[in-house]
């Protein structure tokens, strides 16, 4: 970058600061130690909580237990598919009200900070991109391509100037001090050749003449131009990270993965509390200044807002499960390691660092203060045995893989691997069965022959793009007649979507579906076919759009591939055939999960016949008395989707087993302000042979480990 341009965006920011300063409001700006706020150097824990991930009515005592754990800022992802359904038409309504959120952070005394980006990723479908995007003329995302840059800068500027108009910049007197653009975009910036470091000037540029305020940042982008802080993303960035780009900068975690993301047929991420404690303290010897935690909380992604074969429960192993419950001894032993170095704040951000080896896999971090306060890191990174070390005159025991903390550099007042918080569990306590057969109805969906649709092409269409993302399903559909015998047909699917469902002459036949780790699957089935014209159906069906990678928008999903053999030398092959399509479900298009719309169906009691896919299910509860969390136990159901009072809980997929033979998820979260006291409608789509008598309501609530008596909300 030319000397003059980097001065001239320096100038853009400190200008904004003075004016902020005149007018006493809080200004942001950094040095090579910490960000400054208000002249003074600040160390500071984030926690990532997502507005649509949780509910309005949550987000006060979500924001009230970080607050309690020591947590300093909250911090957001921006979601533009939500917020920009269509060109030029914004929803900030409901769970997607940004500035309430940013408002009760305020109200609560934090700082906040704003990851526009406006690309996401988050295991959030489409990487947070409006689909329309998609069909942009000339478009190709996150490189320097102007259709694209042109509705970036649109979004970015349409978030910042909502922010301005409420207030919520730090340099306004809010509490916003720190903005993202971008996200980890150099995982792909050499896939776009010389015009990746030209977009990440232009988006850098782009930001800062937006006149915030307060710094911008870009996560995983060690090229960020000045004044942008590159960051690190990671569980380890105490070991990982290369530090800032400039010694002017100073050393932030924007993703301490406190778990990680699950995927159906994947077994959950355990991360230990002493593992996040170890790399924090480790982060801070380092002189890191800034970590927030990925995630604090992460929720439920609602409806079909995950990404591609991501559960619907989003990092339920956070210090705030996804009901919005401690998680013990996660949430208790941080807490104890945030106030530890608080308490050392001084000599950490004020302090002269050195470093020396105390053994052969030990080391020791001291930061001192002139002739004043002290405070030592003695790190042992030997993850087998205990170590006793020797500091400044002193024997020390340190636990395997452990940092001792020694405030005055004297006393060991806390160790990574110490835990007195102790540990809890979560009960579900059953409230209610949906175990009579005249509590529910049903309503089958009629599976489409070739003359039924209205959609015609001569080739497999894709999917994503045929469906516009207006649903998970597209139906793929052809006639035909055998012209000779075919004794023992065997169909041939080969599909890059994740799911495949076929129908013979509108019988069921088979289901298939890939993996989050393959790219592709392909299915082998022995059919039936019947004297004269055969008509098939198969239903591709997307669990979530891609989130991540180079050329989002060249993407392919959907059916590749479909043969009938009938011998090993005689073939038919109906890649490229006459093909009728249809978009999505009939249930779905008449919003049958509506009160409005039930009567657009003709329901009928359940039967007892063997055939249920694609099958709508709907009954009626009360809500349970008290306001622990709820949820529903769908272990009895196989794949589909589930409405409460017309809102989408999510999907499941309870028959996606993972290597252990376990469902990736059974219990669904209801948060209760979707509830009426009685008569609550439940809606549920099977598309395979889940059996709704057996779904179930429950209540949670926490136990400690030693104790018997549960508790939901914050400890006094």
């Amino acid at each position: 970058m030319k000397v003059r341009e980097m001065v001239w965006w320096w100038w853009i920011y400190i200008a904004v600061a003075v004016q902020a300063s005149i007018k006493g409001e809080d200004y942001v700006t950094y040095d090579g130690r910490s960000l400054i706020i208000n002249g003074q150097r600040k160390l500071l824990f984030s926690g990532s909580i997502h507005y649509p991930r949780s509910t309005p009515q949550m987000w006060s005592s979500l924001i009230g237990k970080a607050k309690e754990g020591g947590v300093d800022v909250i911090q957001t992802y921006v979601f533009w598919n939500l917020h920009e359904p269509q060109p030029g038409q914004y929803d900030f309504s409901g769970r997607y009200d940004l500035v309430k959120f940013i408002k009760e952070i305020q109200a609560q005394g934090l700082y906040a900070c704003l990851r526009i980006g406006p690309f996401i990723e988050s295991e959030w479908t489409y990487g947070g991109f409006p689909f329309w995007l998609h069909d942009v003329p000339g478009i190709v995302y996150r490189t320097d391509n102007e259709p694209f840059k042109f509705y970036m800068q649109n979004f970015t500027t349409k978030i910042v100037n909502l922010m301005k108009s409420e207030g919520l910049y730090a340099s306004q007197g809010g509490p916003i001090i720190l903005s993202q653009i971008e996200n980890e975009y150099q995982n792909v910036e050499a896939a776009f050749h010389e015009k990746g470091p030209i977009y990440v000037k232009w988006a850098a540029k782009m930001g800062v003449e937006l006149e915030t305020g307060v710094p911008w940042v870009m996560c995983k982008q060690t090229d960020a131009p000045d004044p942008v802080i590159n960051t690190c993303n990671g569980m380890r960035c105490g070991e990982t990270f290369g530090g800032p780009n400039s010694p002017n900068k100073p050393s932030m975690w924007t993703e301490n993965w406190t778990s990680f993301y699950q995927v159906y047929g994947g077994e959950p991420y355990i991360r230990s509390a002493e593992d996040i404690a170890f790399h924090v303290a480790l982060f801070i010897a380092k002189k890191g200044s800034y970590i927030n935690y990925y995630m604090y909380h992460g929720g439920t992604n609602f409806g079909r807002t995950t990404s591609a074969y991501v559960i619907t429960s989003y990092y339920d192993q956070a210090p705030l499960d996804e009901y919005g419950l401690l998680r013990q001894p996660k949430w208790g032993h941080l807490k104890e390691l945030h106030i530890m170095i608080k308490n050392c704040s001084t000599p950490l951000l004020q302090g002269v660092q050195s470093n020396f080896s105390i053994g052969p896999l030990q080391q020791a971090y001291v930061f001192k203060e002139g002739t004043g306060a002290c405070v030592a890191f003695l790190v042992n990174n030997d993850a087998t045995k205990n170590v006793t070390v020797q500091f400044q005159n002193n024997s020390f025991e340190l636990l395997p893989k452990s940092i001792g903390i020694l405030p005055d550099c004297q006393n060991m007042v806390f160790n990574t691997a110490k835990v007195s918080t102790k540990p809890n569990k979560r009960i579900t306590t059953l409230t209610k069965m949906f175990n009579e057969v005249d509590m529910w109805k049903e309503f089958k969906e009629d599976i489409p022959n070739f003359l039924d649709t209205s959609l015609p092409s001569n080739s497999l269409l894709e999917h994503m793009n045929t469906t516009q993302d207006k649903s998970d399903y597209l139906w793929y559909t052809f006639s035909f007649q055998p012209n000779s015998t075919c004794p023992q047909p065997v169909l041939h699917v080969e599909s890059l979507g994740h799911v495949v469902h076929a129908y013979i002459n509108t019988i069921f036949i088979e289901a298939g579906h890939g993996s989050h780790d393959t790219k592709g699957f392909s299915m082998d089935i022995p059919i039936t076919l019947i004297d004269g014209i055969n008509n098939v159906s198969i239903l591709s069906v997307m669990v979530g759009l891609p989130d991540s990678g180079a050329f989002l928008e060249s993407r392919y999903a959907g059916l590749t591939k479909v043969t009938i053999q009938c011998s090993e030398s005689y073939i038919y092959d109906f890649t490229n055939y006459t093909w009728g399509y249809q978009i999505g479900l009939e249930g779905e298009k008449l919003q049958v999960f509506k009160e409005q719309s039930l009567e657009e169906v003709e329901w009928s009691e359940i039967d007892d016949s063997t055939n249920k896919s694609l099958t709508w299910y709907k009954t009626t509860f009360d809500a349970p008395i008290g306001d622990e969390p709820i949820a529903l136990n769908m272990s009895s159901m196989q794949k589909g989707a589930v409405w409460v009072n017309e809102q989408s809980i999510g999907r499941y997929w309870v028959s996606f087993l993972t290597s252990k033979g376990n469902p990736s998820q059974t219990l669904y979260h209801v948060p209760r302000s979707f509830l009426n006291p009685t008569g609550n409608l439940l809606v549920v789509l099977e598309e395979l042979n889940g059996d709704p008598l057996q779904i179930s309501l429950n209540t949670i609530s926490l136990v400690n480990v030693n104790s018997p008596f549960s508790y939901h909300h914050l400890p006094q």
